[in-house]
């Protein structure tokens, strides 16, 4: 399998069969998915979301079920993954930003909840460390920075492990061994995950007071942060 040299342009072609390939290709997703309400506190009921790295709208819709009339902003690089979203998400209140996470306009107090469902790891430490700041800007006060994502640097002494596990995981799931391969193809290009501790030092640095893991198996990750 090939794959181009822009990010929006690889995920115009994985958009074809994207929830499928992400239950198949990344350990945990479902659980990790479902972390985005399961896990939000009961009396916060938020009425601007923005999405960063919206994907196909896997996250937006789990928000929608249980906030159908707040405001949401759905971002991505891909154009082909916002018109998926803007298929499904017809009757409801949504703008969309059809760019990269550096080159978005965060506004300062704009929204209650931000969410990053497996997409920052596209960002290097100096890319997050920057957008972390910015989320943190751009939250009301008492407002949440939800994120799922794999959680571990390539320089890790531990990353030939995640690797070994990870390819059992998706070869059982594609014996023929060439999903695997343009996992790996795409991890290389595009894919620089951090350390979760020295994200859990970015997110503090940014100004988050609270910030805690409600959910991990692994390197498997899902964060949740307290301006």
């Amino acid at each position: 399998m090939r794959h181009g040299t822009d990010i929006g342009l690889e995920f115009n072609e994985f958009s074809k069969n994207y929830t499928s390939d992400m239950q198949r290709c990344v350990p945990h997703y479902m659980d990790l998915l479902e972390s985005f309400v399961k896990f939000l506190p009961r009396d916060f009921s938020p009425e601007t979301v923005l999405d960063l790295g919206c994907g196909n709208g896997n996250t937006t819709a789990r928000l929608l079920s249980r906030f159908p009339e707040a405001s949401y902003t759905l971002v991505d690089a891909s154009a082909e993954m916002i018109s998926l979203c803007r298929k499904q998400f017809s009757d409801f209140r949504m703008s969309y930003e059809n760019t990269y996470f550096q080159d978005f306009d965060f506004k300062k107090s704009a929204y209650d909840l931000v969410v990053a469902g497996f997409s920052l790891h596209h960002c290097d430490d100096k890319e997050k460390r920057s957008i972390f700041s910015k989320i943190h800007m751009s939250l009301k006060k008492g407002g949440l920075f939800l994120y799922s994502d794999l959680m571990i640097s390539k320089n890790s002494p531990e990353h030939p492990k995640l690797l070994e596990e990870w390819g059992g995981f998706v070869n059982s799931n594609f014996p023929d061994g060439e999903k695997w391969e343009w996992v790996m193809e795409h991890y290389e290009q595009f894919d620089k995950p951090s350390d979760l501790k020295e994200q859990l030092d970015w997110l503090k640095l940014a100004g988050f007071t609270e910030v805690d893991i409600p959910y991990r198996d692994g390197h498997w990750v899902f964060l949740r942060a307290r301006k």
